[in-house]
């Protein structure tokens, strides 16, 4: 079983999600995917992180998912912890999932597990967790009970008191529920949040030691002075920087068409890391849309 220190060492600070590159045939861009890794590593992320979410599971394959964790394990090559993630299996085929995952260097799986029209009970959610747990240390996904935050309170104490191979979380619904759930699993658990600096400082007070960051792609200066602020507990800086810098680039590529991921993809390409494609039906920033994200970059003096 993992070290759970060396979990919350690998996720304290700023970790990066995967965002799948493609080529513009939309095949999968493994050559970008490796530029990707090494980028972040060399910027300080512990972690390479691949997520039902960001790194588009949505318009991938079964057998795509399992290539691009073998492609991930292999390419980090131990200078970062693994962390897999699944397409929302039934349990007999996240545990085969889970048994590859770690054949292939895998260090955790995030277990995202499906639950259509509230079909999951607290016994069963534990039962499916623990079960993956068996084979490789879990991360649990908070989105899946952000329709039924008590059972996913209760579910989540648990898999602390029972289940030994539950080893981290992260969290996708923030406010309240993300609070709760740093008083009951810091410490015990790594403790991430999934998103902007902003919902990683709500939660931090309650426990928390890391969270996905964007800038890191790109901008890995911008990410490395909010983090020192953190550390310093400089909040003027720590308000400052998102003020500065997270609210008018989310804001800015939320309204571009395709929405914030195809902003971020589109991001990739004018920092050099890899191209703007997203698979169709998903839209791709087009030329004119690309000189609009230029633009914002150039007149905040970032590119």
């Amino acid at each position: 079983m993992i070290d759970r220190s060396r979990v919350r060492e690998a996720l304290t600070g700023p970790v990066a999600s995967v965002h799948t590159p493609f080529l513009r045939d939309g095949e999968i861009d493994e050559n970008g995917l490796r530029n990707m890794i090494d980028h972040v590593i060399d910027a300080g992320s512990g972690s390479i992180i691949l997520t039902y979410g960001d790194s588009l599971y949505s318009v991938l394959t079964d057998e795509e998912v399992a290539h691009i964790t073998k492609v991930t394990a292999e390419h980090v090559a131990g200078r970062a912890m693994v962390i897999a993630a699944d397409r929302q299996w039934w349990t007999d085929k996240e545990v085969e999932f889970a048994k590859y995952a770690a054949s292939v260097g895998a260090d955790l799986l995030m277990v995202l597990p499906p639950n259509w029209a509230r079909s999951c009970t607290v016994e069963t959610f534990v039962e499916h967790y623990a079960a993956v747990a068996e084979h490789i240390p879990v991360m649990v996904v908070t989105n899946v009970f952000a329709n039924a935050p008590d059972l996913g309170l209760k579910t989540l104490e648990i898999l602390r008191d029972t289940v030994e191979g539950a080893v981290a979380i992260k969290d996708d619904i923030v406010g309240a529920f993300a609070r709760r759930m740093g008083l009951l699993l810091h410490g015990h658990w790594g403790v991430i949040s999934g998103g902007q600096k902003q919902n990683h400082l709500d939660v931090l007070p309650y426990g928390c030691d890391g969270y996905f960051s964007t800038f890191i792609h790109f901008r890995p200066d911008i990410t490395q002075e909010y983090w020192r602020a953190i550390q310093t507990q400089d909040w003027q800086r720590v308000k400052k920087i998102i003020q500065k810098y997270d609210f008018p680039y989310f804001d800015f590529v939320s309204g571009l068409t395709g929405g914030g991921d195809a902003g971020i993809h589109g991001t990739l390409e004018l920092f050099g890391i890899a191209g703007r494609w997203r698979r169709k039906p998903y839209h791709t920033l087009n030329d004119a849309e690309m000189e609009q994200l230029k633009g914002f970059f150039q007149a905040k003096g970032l590119l």
